[in-house]
């Protein structure tokens, strides 16, 4: 019996790693269709579930909306309606390029076809992220083959990505094009000459898909190029380096050149991608309140509490942290500017000044807070948060006292969140068996740190780095598992 066991083993050994040599990615779907065709099924039916249950449009999605619907019937880039449209460039064309292209097809504002568009694009990300798997983990093909699998059922089942299918947003086609960029790159530095400068080019196409998303798409960018720059400077094959990252420089930025002559034709100014705090030409932004927020800002609920209310809603003290204030006089002066402010809901230049004066005071008394311990705790918040910010609940979901149920759905979603960041840091462990981790690592430190910077950071910002974080997952699982497989192999030698 032992003996019929080991020979089951090795020709299913050998007839994978046939298949997965000489026809690679189809041919470990071929070999694997039931598992494929099962987390298919389970994706899409999860991803129905959040259309059909949790539609939901946000402000900026009725702003991508606006743009798409006046590019469409006015041929206009700009936001407004009926005969008055504003040119503008607060925003990147491609996800309102996206938006009225489907609308072309199946009339305007019809939300539900850009849901199911985002529903199947969002299966393409599974699909490319256990490509990506299969290529970063070396030595035999049942180990690629085991990690990639994870890697697709990892993604297929992954709520917080299923979540934004039914929102309006570019979160979907990010996170698709934020996988195919990876997978381009680890397919160009494991391709010969021939075929090499050609994944290049695909991977610097899906980085510009990318930054017409959203600017920082150019994260991705900075990340793959800095990995180059690092072969180039300490590897061999220099020559093949420096023309694989001509070839990326090229076409992840030279799509942007249209977008850049248009706003210095019609604004007058080098614009090359989306102001950083979205404000159209010449319109007041508060960055004096801006950075006052800084000195204390840590939480999103901080951001729907106060930040999303500015310039529209009442500002209530009550609602912002202790360590806004470091003593009862610069409470005092905290309570006059916002009585101030709330006597018209609008921040004046005159208040924003002031307000930069308390930042700036607040930041000379602790600048290790602001520069150190308040990023840090950002990032934090980025990841562990239960990611329900599209989700009907409460923004203060550790209440458990003011609703129980709230309470109990967040914490799901955190513990699942939880469970997605841990196998990552499991799967980076293992390090050595995965090509290309850092570059990996890299780009998810990279992201954290330059989102941390930005004003309002939001958690869905970090969801690009899901696959890259799926695919380490999935190696420490993957392998764990390839492991205890050989060691049944050794016993099966032993008893034989």
């Amino acid at each position: 019996m032992a003996v019929s066991l080991r020979k089951d083993s090795d020709y299913w050994m050998q007839n994978s790693t046939k298949t997965v040599e000489h026809q690679g990615f189809r041919g470990l779907i071929y070999a694997n269709h039931h598992w494929f065709l099962g987390f298919t099924g389970g994706a899409f039916a999860l991803r129905l579930f959040f259309i059909l249950r949790f539609p939901y449009i946000t402000f900026d999605g009725v702003v991508y909306g606006n743009l798409a619907k006046n590019w469409l019937l006015h041929h206009v880039y700009g936001l407004g309606e009926g005969g008055t449209i504003v040119p503008t460039y607060i925003r990147l064309p491609g996800y309102p390029a996206f938006l009225a292209a489907l609308w072309a097809v199946f009339g305007l504002e019809h939300y539900n076809a850009v849901r199911f568009a985002q529903a199947i694009l969002d299966l393409g990300t599974c699909f490319v992220t256990a490509d990506l798997a299969r290529r970063v983990i070396g030595g035999a093909p049942p180990a690629s083959e085991a990690v990639a699998k994870w890697a697709f059922a990892l993604t297929a089942l992954c709520p917080l990505l299923a979540n934004y299918t039914a929102v309006p947003l570019t979160e979907t086609p990010a996170i698709f094009l934020a996988a195919l960029a990876l997978d381009c790159a680890v397919a160009g530095l494991q391709s010969d000459n021939g075929h090499a400068l050609r994944w290049w080019a695909f991977c610097g196409l899906a980085i510009a898909a990318g930054i017409y998303l959203r600017p920082d798409g150019g994260i991705m960018l900075i990340a793959i190029g800095g990995c180059l720059l690092f072969r180039l400077a300490l590897k061999p094959g220099k020559a093949r380096t420096f023309w694989a990252g001509i070839v990326l420089a090229v076409c992840s930025l030279g799509p942007l050149l249209p977008w850049t002559a248009r706003n210095f034709s019609v604004f007058h100014r080098f614009q090359p991608l989306a102001p950083a705090h979205a404000n159209a030409p010449g319109e007041f932004y508060a960055a004096g309140f801006d950075r006052w927020m800084r000195t204390w800002f840590v939480d999103y609920a901080s951001l729907e509490d106060v930040g999303f209310r500015l310039d529209s809603e009442d500002l209530d003290i009550g609602l912002l942290p202790a360590r806004a204030f470091d003593s009862d006089q610069e409470r005092n002066q905290t309570e006059d500017l916002l009585s101030r402010y709330n006597e018209t809901d609008t921040m004046t230049p005159e208040l924003d000044e002031q307000f930069d004066a308390l930042a700036h005071q607040h930041i000379q008394r602790h600048p290790l807070r602001y520069y150190v311990e308040l990023p840090l705790l950002r990032a934090a918040d980025l990841w562990l948060r239960p990611r329900a910010e599209m989700l009907p609940l409460s923004a203060h979901w550790w209440r458990f006292r003011d609703d129980p149920r709230d309470f109990a759905w967040a914490l799901l979603l955190a513990a699942i969140n939880a469970f997605y960041v841990l196998i990552g840091i499991v799967g980076l462990l293992r390090w050595r068996q995965v090509h290309y981790a850092g570059m990996l690592a890299a780009f998810v430190l990279l992201r954290t740190v330059i989102i941390t910077a930005v004003a309002f950071p939001e958690p869905r910002y970090v969801l690009e780095c899901f696959p890259a974080v799926i695919v380490l997952g999935a190696a420490g699982l993957g392998l764990r598992r390839q492991g205890r497989v050989a060691g049944t192999e050794v016993g099966l030698k032993m008893i034989e």
